[in-house]
């Protein structure tokens, strides 16, 4: 598709060559690439409006050309789709755009704090509720009691998936790892949350 021209960004502080993105590269290059036409009409985890983020890095430089250009990646959970965008910082184009089925890539904070609260919310998340109890002897009411983690759960490395997994991969996946803020692990391993689908199965 066509270069698309964003609206100015403030451009604030700016990095050299390879540099790492600067913290204003970066809000810059995720506005810029939120621009497009359609972004309103895609779905973050929670299902809000608009994309979403997952990360921004700085793209790789094209020979003889010393322009600084960043890839941001998108998900949007309407479509299942990852959404990459190449963003020229010089100009504040978006220089090129690509939609993506199937392809699932490291999980967001973001995605996996709503992971857990699909877990807390659910039937299974009684097991949790109770090993933090006698854990720390007080109710877990909030993920914010938990420390946690984890990635992108992958039925291709599973030897048995169940029927409700089938999807993963196609659908946004993932596994936790939880504990007791500076305290016992909680053994989450064995919940899989379809973020896209928001239901939480048990494997093993």
């Amino acid at each position: 598709p066509p270069a698309t021209v964003a609206p100015a960004a403030a451009e604030g502080k700016k990095g050299v060559g390879s540099d790492p993105l600067t913290d204003d590269e970066l809000a810059r290059a995720e506005a810029l690439a939120l621009t497009p036409p359609g972004a309103s009409a895609q779905r973050d985890v929670e299902g809000r409006r608009g994309p979403q983020h997952l990360g921004t890095g700085l793209a790789d430089p094209r020979p003889g050309d010393g322009t600084r250009r960043a890839e941001v990646r998108f998900y949007d959970y309407g479509r299942d789709e990852l959404i990459t965008r190449t963003v020229n910082l010089a100009t504040g184009t978006v220089e090129k755009s690509a939609a993506q089925r199937g392809v699932q890539p490291s999980a967001h904070p973001e995605e996996l704090r709503e992971a857990l609260e699909l877990i807390l919310a659910s039937p299974l998340g009684k097991g949790v509720k109770e090993d933090y109890r006698d854990a720390t002897g007080k109710e877990l009411a909030s993920t914010t009691q938990l420390w946690f983690n984890g990635d992108v759960y992958r039925p291709y490395r599973e030897a048995n998936v169940p029927a409700p997994l089938s999807r993963c991969g196609e659908h946004r996946c993932v596994r936790l790892v939880t504990k007791v803020l500076n305290g016992a692990w909680i053994d989450t391993r064995d919940l899989i949350v379809d973020l896209s689908a928001r239901t939480v199965t048990r494997v093993g």
